[in-house]
């Protein structure tokens, strides 16, 4: 669909959109309006933008009643001049070439205008998180959007899992200080703590490596884990949503009958556990196994966690200090890392996926080597790896799960239920250069403090093989 075969979202009224969630940079909507070729079963994703700062709200009134009263987008502005959105291409471009197309959403650009983008906005402003309000709005100076797959709305019901950094570094490029913390408790499980350290909402029990295991036990703890700081936190830590019916499900932690949504996809109403003489916090435990039961089959089943982690750990195989090292000894006059390096456009974004392909067919074991070349080549390879290794890290798979039929308890019920789910990675972003920095300084604050940690977490990198 993309150009000037674009469906417009005029096609359609802003209250046929449902407000579905948001994340740092993107809001989505799933389309619940008369039936339509160009929207039935599809979901929108906006830009957003900061909210105006002071001395700027006036100018943003001013644009917007200029909109109200032209009744559209200004003398000239179309969509014509603007780009599809970077997601849209790099899918095409890069992830489609790394990850099989039956595990990601389709992306469709959509033409949009401002006044429709505004009319929605203000509908749907009040159900926005006020935490969210208070940072950004949608960008109604867009004339563009995405059209994705709809992966949570209609009947059924769905699951999005954050699964976070699926290894640990290999030694070689780790500095004496960091390689024994590093090698022992990962990434996540050591963010985790310094983030519960500054007041925040974390998982804490759970561990990525555990759900990028394979093993069943592992998997299911994990899943566990997730569960219980969802629980806990009432919804708030991102690393697990459930939506029934295109709405996600916020849990009281003290309220089972919160729940009941998820109960009925889980249970045939005479087994529900919600609404009995059995004790709450036991419904509540009975869910979470029927929950984890309902996961733990399709993740080990899938290919996804498998090829996240790979691409994770080949991309990123020196580690952000090794990244920095090498960049110091190329630029010794700037020390942060990636100051003044551009970002790549999608040609070289293009090539660099071909350079990797080609070096993964060479030898899975280059990366082990500690005779680096420092060459600008080298180095300009490298960010770039480590870039896109940090899409992987940050990205999230959506499991759609089948309607319940018939006696949950029923094993071919199960069997079929578990073929019909599907699942599929998202918010495969590309990354910009000026976050390496960040990046690099964040690492050494997450590893410092976690090497004050008395009984520190030890998490098992060991993964199955493949069967031959």
């Amino acid at each position: 669909m993309p150009g000037p075969h674009a469906p417009h979202i005029a096609e359609t009224a802003p209250h046929d959109w449902k407000y579905v969630a948001e994340g740092g940079s993107t809001i989505v909507f799933s389309y619940a309006g008369p039936p339509h070729a160009d929207f039935d079963g599809t979901a929108l994703r906006l830009r957003k933008r900061p909210v105006p700062q002071t001395g700027e709200g006036n100018k943003d009134a001013e644009q917007r009643q200029q909109s109200r009263k032209g009744g559209g987008e200004e003398d000239g502005e179309d969509a014509e001049g603007e780009p599809d959105d970077p997601t849209i291409v790099f899918q095409r471009r890069v992830i489609e070439q790394l990850v099989p197309r039956e595990h990601l959403p389709r992306l469709d650009a959509v033409r949009v205008d401002r006044a429709w983008l505004q009319e929605l906005a203000d509908a749907m402003e009040g159900l926005r998180p006020p935490e969210r309000r208070a940072k950004d709005r949608i960008d109604t100076q867009k004339r563009k959007a995405v059209l994705a797959t709809d992966l949570v709305g209609g009947e059924g019901w769905a699951v999005e899992i954050k699964p976070k950094w699926g290894f640990l570094p290999t030694p070689t490029f780790l500095s004496p200080e960091t390689r024994d913390t590093k090698r022992a408790t990962c990434r996540f499980c050591m963010h985790a703590h310094l983030k519960s350290t500054q007041g925040e909402d974390v998982s804490l029990g759970y561990c990525p490596l555990d759900l990028y295991s394979g093993a069943e036990k592992r998997v299911a703890g994990a899943v566990h884990a997730l569960w219980d700081a969802w629980i806990g936190s009432g919804g708030g830590v991102n690393n697990l949503r459930v939506f029934i019916k295109g709405k996600v499900l916020k849990p009281g932690a003290d309220d089972p009958s919160t729940l009941a949504p998820l109960a009925t996809a889980l249970f045939p109403p005479t087994r529900s556990p919600l609404g009995t003489d059995t004790p709450p916090s036991d419904a509540v435990n009975e869910l979470r196994d029927a929950f984890t039961r309902a996961l733990v089959a399709p993740l080990l089943h899938t290919p996804v966690l498998r090829t996240l982690s790979t691409l994770q750990r080949t991309l990123d195989a020196l580690d952000v200090e090794g990244l920095s090292a090498l960049w110091t000894r190329l630029h010794p006059d700037t020390p942060r890392l990636g100051d003044g390096a551009p970002d790549p456009d999608i040609d070289e974004w293009a090539r660099f996926v071909d350079a990797y392909a080609c070096r993964a067919r060479r030898s899975a074991e280059d990366d082990g080597r500690d005779d680096l070349p420092a060459t600008p080549d080298e180095l300009r390879y490298r960010l770039l790896a480590y870039l896109l290794s940090a899409s992987f890290k940050d990205c999230s798979i959506i499991l759609r799960m089948a309607p319940a039929r018939g006696d949950a308890a029923d094993g071919g019920e199960q069997q079929q239920q578990q073929q019909e789910t599907t699942v599929t990675v998202i918010d495969l972003d590309v990354k910009s250069i000026d976050r390496l920095a960040k990046w690099a300084k964040l690492d050494r604050a997450i590893v410092d403090a976690y090497r004050t940690v008395a009984v520190p977490r030890r998490c098992d990198d060991a993964r199955p093989r493949p069967s031959s």
